[in-house]
């Protein structure tokens, strides 16, 4: 039977499963696979295996339980294999970067930022401070100008726009990236300028909250700094 697998751990990592459920309906047995320096949480796989919020608290659940007694190697939601003997292999074969990995990881959690600032309060700072955009506006605005005045400002707008954003983002990693380890940022969608992930010493935590605090004040009302975690360290794995 295919192998659903959640996560890697030390050997000697507490292990404390017994009263979790694994994925799937009715739910799996959760096991680990041992060699004999790590151990891979492990259940059967579903035959049918979708996105389902159960599934999802299930896999959330036991890398929870996990990085509240150690150092997790999280997998994402998903992974399976063949059997308990493909995992044994792979954990064999890859001792070395998986233990080099838990010892980055060790007394560290995942923190995500996104940040997004309010469209429209963005149109009037460019309009406001951009000669340029605040004079193809007028002139739209009065009936006069050539029709091909809108396609102008909005491309002088988008080129504002992304270059304002990119400025926030550097801005913002630049406030918060020195009480962090490790950084990943991944592709800003929507209205956000920013998405990225911190990995962030537990000693440390305090300080990087605190800072996070004080930029959102100082950003203001405009801007939305939404994070999330402590989380177990996906981005970093």
């Amino acid at each position: 039977m295919a192998v659903y697998v959640y996560s890697i751990v030390a050997a000697d990592h507490p292990q404390r499963l017994d009263d979790l459920d694994g994925v799937g309906d009715p739910p799996s047995r959760l096991r680990t696979v041992h060699t004999k320096e790590l151990s891979a949480v492990v259940s059967d796989a579903p035959e049918e295996l979708r996105l389902k919020r159960r599934d999802l608290g299930a896999h959330q659940a036991v890398q929870e339980r996990l990085m509240s007694d150690g150092t997790v190697l999280p997998l994402q939601f998903g992974f399976t294999t063949t059997d308990d003997n493909a995992v044994r292999a792979v954990l064999e074969d890859r001792t070395e970067e998986f233990t080099e990995r838990l010892r980055t990881l060790e007394g560290c959690v995942e923190y995500h930022l996104k940040a997004a600032q309010d469209e429209n309060a963005l149109l009037r700072q460019i309009l406001q401070e951009s000669d340029e955009a605040r004079g193809l506006n007028e002139e739209i605005r009065s009936g006069n100008g050539s029709p091909e005045l809108p396609l102008a400002l909005g491309e002088l707008v988008s080129q504002e726009v992304q270059a304002r954003q990119d400025q926030l983002a550097a801005g913002v990693l630049d406030a918060l990236r020195r009480f962090a380890r490790e950084e990943r940022s991944s592709q800003a969608t929507g209205n956000d300028f920013l998405s990225v992930s911190f990995l962030v010493e537990r000693d440390n935590e305090k300080s990087f909250l605190s800072a996070e605090q004080d930029l959102a004040k100082e950003l203001g009302e405009d801007f939305s700094l939404r994070l999330h975690g402590p989380l177990p360290a996906y981005s970093f794995v």
